[in-house]
């Protein structure tokens, strides 16, 4: 089993696999919305809202098919500022709990590409939304990986992105 330098385990050894605690796995976004949970949860629901927020700005959702029901799957896919696709990646619903949680399982199309579970919350208070993207990749290592690569501020330019969709959202309902 491995140790930490100040003596704690950092990993635990059950029935011969090691299990990395899940805290050194995730990564943990949050994000407060001017707007009802509805509406947030709402631009999670349907390809013609995900498509104009979910990803980096510059790298728009060029393929976003998604079945929104437990059991069912997504796939999307990006384009780059060159024009370039990027490769596919996708996952299943694994639990909805509508204007609350969606949990689904995510990962590129590759042989061998890791998967990630991704828990998004919904708290409303005060008529304002507290959304918290809890991604759980499969390994540290994997985690590592794509915080290098860029994936916090990816995630970051699409909430961004995300907060002029619900603003329009809110627009419309007030209209």
């Amino acid at each position: 089993m491995a140790r930490k330098e100040d003596g704690g385990d950092d990993m635990h050894e059950i029935h011969g696999s090691l299990i990395e605690p899940a805290g050194e796995r995730e990564v943990v976004i949050r994000r407060e919305f001017a707007a009802p949970a509805r509406l947030v949860y709402r631009a999670h629901t349907t390809p013609e809202h995900v498509m104009r927020w979910f990803g980096p700005v510059g790298w728009p959702l060029t393929t976003c098919e998604m079945d929104f029901r437990v059991g069912g799957r997504f796939r999307f896919a990006m384009t780059g500022p060159d024009g370039e696709d990027g490769p596919p990646f996708g996952g299943e619903y694994l639990e909805i709990v509508p204007e609350r949680k969606i949990v689904y399982d995510n990962g590129f199309e590759a042989p061998g590409s890791g998967r990630m579970t991704v828990t998004v919350t919904f708290k409303e208070a005060a008529g304002r939304t507290t959304l918290t993207m809890r991604t759980l990749f499969a390994s540290k290592a994997m985690r590592d990986e794509y915080v290098g690569l860029g994936y916090v501020e990816g995630v970051r330019s699409g909430l961004d992105q995300l907060v002029d969709v619900v603003a329009e959202l809110m627009a419309e309902e007030r209209a």
